[in-house]
């Protein structure tokens, strides 16, 4: 394993990466998380491959920026770290919020990217206010496991002060804009009962981007690769193969 801290526009991330194959795998994280998310998806992915999993400032290891950034900035600080640290473009994974994130990587630094995964996308356009966005999240971890409400509250807790405005970046975000513009083959991966990502909002992403498909995981819900991260490893390795 090695970590990383990667200060870029007066922002630091943490990267953690394991293993030196091919493809390389880099894991985005959603609102209030941190890397520690990915740490299923990441063994699983891992065999033959090099994976990255990202805490974004402010999140999980990495310390908070002196000024919450966009999901435009943030893209532009996981780029300049991809470029300081890798030599060949690579699969992103963004999860929730991540991929927001993810998309504008893709977008503004389409060099980068090889192919783009999109788990449980946000934010759908029927319900971009706080209020809705929060009420479909609690209705989606009411009937999540143990083990994802344990991981999510301390990540929640880490995120600090500042999730206020966090979660203002995300939702002022329109990913709806920046899909088209996507040059980059992409998996749309939603659990079946996820309330967050709807599956009409996820036919829609895959309508808007020029290259994608979905893949739905029977039986999980918004924080499917935590839950058990085997089905969404085994659609993106078919994905990446493909």
């Amino acid at each position: 394993m090695t970590r990383r801290d990667f200060t870029h526009a007066g922002a630091t991330l943490v990267a953690e990466s394991h293993g030196t194959g091919r493809p390389i795998f880099v894991m985005i994280h959603g609102i209030g998380m941190g890397r520690s998310v990915f740490i299923e998806l990441d063994e699983a992915l891992r065999p033959g491959a090099r994976t990255i999993a990202i805490d974004l400032p402010g999140y999980g290891e990495a310390p908070e920026p002196r000024r919450t950034l966009t999901m435009e900035r943030t893209a532009d600080l996981v780029s300049a770290y991809l470029r300081a640290s890798v030599d060949e473009p690579v699969v992103v994974i963004g999860h929730s919020m991540g991929t927001q994130v993810a998309t504008e990587v893709a977008v503004r630094h389409p060099s980068l990217v090889r192919r783009l995964v999109l788990i449980a996308p946000t934010v759908d356009p029927d319900a971009r206010t706080a209020p809705r966005q929060i009420g479909r999240l609690l209705a989606d971890i009411a009937v999540e496991s143990p083990k994802v409400i344990l991981r999510g509250a301390r990540e929640y807790v880490r995120a600090g002060p500042r999730l206020r405005a966090k979660f203002r970046a995300m939702l002022v975000h329109r990913p709806e804009d920046s899909y088209p513009r996507i040059e980059a083959p992409t998996l749309v991966l939603r659990g079946e009962n996820d309330i967050v990502s709807p599956h009409a909002w996820c036919e829609r992403v895959i309508d808007l981007i020029p290259d994608a498909r979905l893949v739905e995981i029977d039986g999980h819900g918004h924080e499917t690769m935590i839950r058990d991260a085997a089905p969404a490893a085994a659609a993106i390795r078919s994905f990446v193969q493909s």
